[in-house]
């Protein structure tokens, strides 16, 4: 059903050397901004209570106490903990785009990169996924870029475990690198062929 195609990689694209701090620090940015940062504890003034002076000034005995929702009192707010954050790190585009330049060349570089014609299901197919992979001879963790256009494909790859698919604008850099192959169509083939 697939067959493998011989084209020209764009040498910009597949041909570099790959950099690998600047892969490193773009990956890090990319886990972190999927960090959540929702982890978030009650101050003082968000604890319920606290008022009332829980004791006159003097002639008690006891500390001179202003309200019981301190963080020294059981039950009181949190002093420094947690709010809610976000983990996100500017990264500059000519970096993202190095980045992923040097992931597609590594992989490349590896014989890792594969370009077919086309995915020609005609209908929503796992069993038909599988055995086109077959046919191509790939095996590990597959990454398959695809187009906008390739729907079908993409909900028959859907239900393969070890298949990641992603159209052509969300390529980058951590799934490139955590793919054993990567698998473009004609189509999808970022900076064309030749």
């Amino acid at each position: 059903m697939a067959a493998r195609v011989a084209v020209d990689l764009d040498p910009d694209l597949f041909g570099l050397e790959p950099n690998v701090p600047v892969m490193h620090q773009v990956v890090t940015a990319q886990l972190a901004a999927r960090r959540g940062g929702n982890a978030s504890t009650k101050t003082r003034a968000e604890v319920k209570g606290g008022n009332a002076k829980p004791w006159r000034q003097k002639g008690t005995g006891r500390a001179r106490q202003g309200s019981i929702v301190g963080p020294h009192w059981r039950g009181g707010g949190v002093a420094m903990g947690p709010k809610p954050r976000s983990y996100a790190q500017k990264t500059p585009k000519k970096m993202k785009r190095l980045a992923l330049a040097s992931a597609l060349s590594d992989r490349a570089s590896e014989g890792n990169v594969v370009v077919i014609d086309g995915w020609n299901f005609d209908a929503p197919k796992t069993k038909e996924a599988q055995a086109a992979l077959t046919d191509i001879g790939v095996a590990g963790r597959v990454l398959v870029v695809l187009t906008r256009e390739d729907a079908v494909a993409e909900k028959s790859f859907n239900n393969l475990p070890n298949v990641h698919t992603l159209s052509t604008d969300q390529l980058n850099t951590y799934d490139v690198l955590v793919s054993d192959v990567v698998i473009f169509t004609k189509a999808s083939l970022p900076g064309g062929q030749s």
